[in-house]
């Protein structure tokens, strides 16, 4: 669990200082990510780590093809 915290807020930071003006699809998140040297092994955990914080209301899923994904301030 706490793993998944960590992750989830080096996420957040990352799309914090990025700002982006829509929401990303988990391959664009990642992108992001490994362009600020964080490490997360997949678009695939990425989306994980989001559906879960989904269940919390901390992030909304637009589900499109591919999902997209929009933290919550």
């Amino acid at each position: 669990m706490a793993q998944r915290a960590r992750e989830y807020e080096r996420i957040r930071t990352v799309l914090a200082e990025a700002d982006p003006d829509e929401a990303l699809t988990a391959r664009e998140i990642l992108q992001l990510l490994d362009a600020r040297g964080e490490r997360i092994e997949s678009a695939h955990r990425v989306a994980t780590v989001l559906g879960r914080r989904a269940r919390h209301g901390d992030v909304t899923i637009i589900e499109s093809s591919p999902y997209r994904y929009r933290l919550e301030t």
